[in-house]
């Protein structure tokens, strides 16, 4: 069995990137000695006054035995509110990327590890089919119930797998097609089953989409779950709902849906609880302590720092902009950090009393090209499938005037592949034919039979068609990729190669690739910090996201059923991939995808512009402990993994 034993996050000073790739927290908190760090625990000013009053039990009775411990980087004070800003009725996930994911496991401030978080340790089978969890005994819902495995199996057992309730099991939690089985071992122990070896299964849970098996308390949500309560109908009926499904998530939510926030009678593991729920025609939601949270920081205090969360609702990017100039904001970076925004936020730093900080871009590639090396013309397919016709047009673009123009020169040139910050940083992958050389580009069209010309001076195809095609983008959505295109028309009409930027809405962009109808496209590359849960450019893999070839990624995700057959070397790297996948042992896991990038590399599919830009976002001077840069994903869903809770204010 491989063991994860209990850690502690790392320094939130991100200045030290050596701690955050490995540290060694289980003596910190072994030398609490694990109950006795919950009886030597210090709370809120508010907390201890209800606890003295009789009106809550005393703080070592609403702490685990081992609570998680937090090391922090400075110790905090208790008390303040946290204001941070909403878009209109729908920015649900605004509140979850705040308030965190209180999942079974967590990422760690680097994006390179999971640790533990609701669960205490883990134990994984050899061949990663079996997860079993150890959690915190004595953990208790915010409402001061017993959080036990059996909350885990209601979520699982009960609701995922209920059809009535999701059409079918998130992929999260099914492997080949086929849900986990999740058994009861005891009170604090729960074992997770798979038909197939599983080894993404940890990154999976410290996921967003992960946080199903501790997202439902069944105390609570099975009133409402006919399994339980068999006049449920009734409920249903007398709140004008269709079914109890609908009910349900009403009154308990889910991941993703602003019903989530809306029920403040809902028991929850967060750092605050739902006091003003967001609901229709709301104009503020506010979030107060969780006073049975269940972690504490190195010193024995209970989390969180901060009192409440006040979210301002705004209608418009336009008032939060204006709420964060005027510095009534105090940590965003949610809808206000396009590129265009920053010159404004920064000039106003002083007036608005904050600091800008850095978010790190999850992304490998800002704008990736990808020619349809399966084009159903066979001519264009031929062309594109020459490996050193793509070189020519790498080597014929101008990647550092397109980043000082586009991308105010906050970029470097770059291929594809995991971020230079991350552990398997594949130099040739990323770096290779990114030079601007329009000589060498030239010759290597003139000698692969690009050679004669038109009469605008545009290169003729061997049967005499000019060298032309287009490149899919759509504008709403990536703007700044329109502008990058139009340079490289630029760019490329100096060597003798046409285009059409085609700018089309979204959905007619994936009716076109989706039917193979498409000479190119463009998209953020993915994979720069998180390769193994988006590896579409590594090889033929997302069968809408892989544009370069879709149907070799049909006949990937098919099993060699549908699609079409792809050449050795894509084959190599899907066996490679699965592998690695099924492998829990990271180092060896890393073998494996250095040989996928490898070959990647060697094959050069794609066409890449620059390194995926960093974003920013806002924080007051006098909120402590906020991380000078963290990254920015909805895989690590920022600021949550940086752990607000251990946020707190310093008198100004």
């Amino acid at each position: 069995m491989k063991r994860h034993s209990p850690h502690l996050t790392p320094s939130t000073n991100t200045g030290r990137r050596n701690v955050l790739k490995g540290f060694a927290g289980a003596a910190a908190i072994a030398s609490f000695g694990g109950s006795a760090l919950a009886q030597q625990s210090k709370e809120s000013p508010a907390l201890a006054k209800l606890a003295a009053d009789g009106k809550l039990p005393a703080l070592a009775k609403r702490l685990p035995s081992v609570p998680l411990v937090v090391q922090v980087d400075k110790l905090g004070a208790y008390g303040g509110a946290l204001r941070r800003g909403l878009r209109g009725s729908a920015d649900h996930n605004g509140i979850l990327r705040l308030v965190g994911n209180q999942g079974l496991v967590r990422w760690n401030l680097a994006f390179t590890e999971v640790l533990p978080n609701v669960a205490s340790k883990w134990e994984v089978n050899t061949n990663a089919t079996e997860f079993t969890f150890t959690l915190r005994p004595g953990m208790k819902w915010s409402d001061g119930k017993p959080f036990t495995a059996d909350d885990i199996l209601f979520s699982m057992n009960d609701c995922i797998k209920n059809p009535e309730l999701y059409k079918s099991v998130p992929s999260t939690m099914a492997i080949g097609g086929q849900a986990a089985q999740v058994t009861k071992i005891n009170d604090t122990t729960v074992k997770f089953t798979f038909v197939s070896p599983y080894a993404l299964f940890l990154e999976q849970l410290a996921t967003p989409l992960g946080q199903h098996p501790t997202l439902f308390c069944k105390h609570y949500c099975s009133q409402f779950h006919p399994k339980y309560n068999p006049k449920v109908g009734e409920l249903a009926k007398a709140a004008n709902m269709s079914d109890w499904g609908a009910l349900f998530r009403s009154k308990c939510g889910d991941i993703e849906i602003p019903s989530r926030w809306s029920n403040p009678e809902k028991p929850t593991l967060d750092p605050w609880v739902v006091t003003e729920p967001y609901t229709g025609g709301a104009t503020r939601v506010v979030m107060e302590r969780n006073p049975y949270f269940w972690q504490v920081d190195q010193s024995g205090q209970q989390l969180p720092y901060i009192d409440r969360l006040a979210f301002s609702i705004a209608q418009d990017v336009e008032s939060l902009m204006l709420d964060a100039l005027s510095g009534k904001l105090d940590i965003q970076e949610r809808h206000i950090d396009s590129l265009q925004n920053k010159p404004t936020l920064s000039q106003n730093m002083k007036k608005g009393d904050y600091r800008l900080i850095e978010l790190v871009n999850a992304g490998s590639q800002q704008v990736q090209i990808y020619l349809n090396l399966t084009h159903k013309d066979a001519k264009m397919r031929e062309m594109f499938g020459n490996k050193q016709f793509r070189q020519a047009l790498s080597l014929g673009m101008n990647r550092k005037e397109i980043i000082e123009l586009v991308y105010l020169g906050q970029s470097e040139p770059y291929q594809a592949g995991p971020r230079p910050s991350h552990p398997w940083y594949n130099e040739k992958l990323a770096r290779q034919f990114t030079q601007h050389d329009p000589k060498q580009a030239n010759e290597i069209l003139d000698k692969i039979g690009y050679s004669k010309r038109d009469g605008q001076n545009f290169r003729l195809r061997p049967d005499g068609q000019k060298v032309f095609f287009s490149i899919d983008v759509i504008p709403t959505l990536y703007p700044d990729a329109v502008d990058t295109l139009e340079l490289v028309k630029r760019h490329w009409a100096d060597i003798g190669v046409d285009i059409k930027v085609n700018t089309i809405e979204r959905a007619l962009y994936y009716t076109r690739g989706d039917s193979n109808d498409h000479d190119a496209a463009t998209w953020p590359g993915p994979g720069g910090l998180d390769p193994m849960l988006d590896p579409r450019d590594y090889f033929a893999a997302h069968t809408q996201g892989t544009r370069y070839a879709i149907p070799w990624a049909t006949w990937y995700v098919s099993g060699g059923k549908d699609g079409q057959e792809p050449p050795e070397s894509q084959k190599q790297r899907m066996k490679l991939y699965d592998a690695a996948r099924a492998t829990a042992d990271i180092k060896k896991r890393g073998e494996l995808m250095k040989q996928v990038f490898d070959l990647g590399a060697e094959a050069f599919e794609t066409i890449g512009v620059c390194l995926a830009v960093n974003s920013f976002g806002i924080c007051k001077n006098n909120l402590q402990n906020v991380p000078k840069s963290y990254p920015n994903a909805w895989s690590w869903p920022n600021p949550g993994p940086a752990l607000p809770q251990q946020f707190f204010f310093t008198k100004t």
